[in-house]
């Protein structure tokens, strides 16, 4: 039996399975060897962190497109003077790779969890973009997998490595709002099917690698401009490929509330559509007595029986008993001051304490030394990811989703199919 199947027949059966034999924890002087996955925008920002840390070696580069694979190389080599740097079109010769620590996988949300699974079970420990998962049948097969594995999976939600999030949730964990009663998350809306026309694809695109489990259809530009991306591109508006708005910047903003409200080995326990069906915003998740909805202020507010946080990417706010305790709403002022009052007014002595990231890069990176769980697990990630796809189930179907967080299935007498769950996937990448 090969590694392949013995990997999926672990994490569907339950049977141990231990992949991973990573050597930094005896030797933390070594060097990681880095293989990239993905060479678009977000791709580019990510390399230049990766650059950054001293035990870092990026040796091998993946992307379907022949342009942005060419200049990737072109960067990787500058950056070490040499022209030692593969590149591929096939991430399989990445994650098959022997001399390759760490895989990091930044492509089209289609292809997370099919790449995650392809590099755990060689062995690999990964950093892979938000959302793990394009489905929650691939959220609860990616948790067991990684588990069984031993390998570190790090979720790209930053957010938990920025110290605004990190303060509004230890806030909200230690009650100085009081009993959160409801909140609200604001992002954009549902993706949609794709119904782009068919355009004359270029040489230098495999656009059958492109596609992997999604259905086959005509090459659009849409889908996958060529080149190098200067933009994020619009692919992930449409469900074949991602989640819409609620699974892209959802991911962020709904881990958070996860954080904040104490649930990262649970959910929500329902999901409700907006009033009207066809709203793109609107609908909301469930925990027990609390409701977040979608679709109103900033980033993430939440609000309780004694106060209410305001958060989003270098904002924040606290009001506390009717009074304003901080408010950096608008940019241009000091945030750092306003967490600073914030943090020594109610959190000096607080009993709940949230881990403290020293930046996301490098807590993954210490954390495969240490063997540690990164601050955003695959467990986390995945866990974050069905909040926003339990979302995405209430638009696209316009009807209450009963939601069991324990087992991760529809609640007990629920009548919803159990398809809703998954995907159909193209024969040679079913898992």
């Amino acid at each position: 039996m090969n590694r392949r199947n013995l990997l999926k027949k672990s994490a569907l059966a339950g049977a141990p399975i231990i992949l991973s034999s990573n050597l930094f924890a005896d030797k933390p002087n070594s060097k990681v060897n880095v293989g990239f996955i993905g060479m678009g925008k977000r791709s580019q920002s990510l390399l230049n962190e990766f650059f950054r840390q001293s035990e870092v070696k990026v040796v091998a580069v993946c992307d379907v497109d022949s342009n942005r694979r060419e200049d990737a190389k072109g960067k990787v080599d500058a950056k070490y003077g040499n022209t030692d740097c593969k590149a591929f079109n096939d991430f399989r010769e990445i994650t098959e790779d022997s001399s390759i620590d760490v895989v990091v996988i930044v492509t089209p949300d289609h292809w997370h969890t099919i790449q995650i699974l392809s590099a755990i079970e060689n062995g690999k420990d990964v950093y892979a973009e938000k959302p793990l998962t394009h489905n929650i049948r691939e959220s609860v097969l990616l948790m067991d997998a990684v588990k069984k594995s031993g390998c570190i999976v790090q979720t790209g939600s930053q957010q938990r490595s920025s110290r605004e999030f990190r303060v509004a949730c230890e806030l909200a964990r230690n009650g100085v709002i009081g009993k959160i009663d409801h909140g609200f998350v604001n992002f954009g809306g549902p993706g949609k099917a794709c119904d782009l026309p068919e355009e004359k694809a270029e040489p230098g695109l495999d656009w059958d690698m492109w596609l992997g489990p999604a259905p086959k259809r005509p090459y659009n530009s849409i889908l996958a401009p060529r080149g190098v991306h200067k933009n994020f591109p619009m692919w992930r508006m449409y469900t074949e490929y991602g989640g819409g708005m609620i699974t892209d910047w959802g991911a962020h903003h709904l881990d958070i509330v996860q954080w904040a409200l104490g649930k990262d080995e649970s959910g929500p326990t329902a999901a409700k559509p907006p009033a009207k069906q066809g709203d793109e915003k609107g609908a909301s998740v469930v925990y027990g007595d609390i409701t977040i909805t979608h679709g109103q202020g900033i980033g993430v507010h939440l609000v309780g029986s004694d106060g209410e946080i305001q958060v989003t990417r270098g904002r924040f706010a606290l009001k506390v008993d009717g009074k304003e305790v901080a408010n950096y709403l608008k940019r241009g002022g000091n945030l750092g001051k306003e967490l600073d009052k914030a943090e020594k007014r109610y959190l000096k002595d607080a009993k709940v304490k949230l881990d403290e990231s020293p930046g996301h890069v490098r807590d993954f990176l210490n954390c495969i030394k240490s063997r540690k769980q990164p601050i955003t697990s695959a467990v986390i990630g995945s866990r974050s990811i069905n909040v926003a796809h339990l979302m995405n189930l209430a638009y696209h179907h316009h009807t209450d989703i009963g939601w069991d967080p324990k087992k991760n299935t529809f609640s007990k007498g629920s009548k919803h199919p159990l398809e809703w769950l998954g995907r159909d996937y193209r024969d040679k990448w079913k898992i």
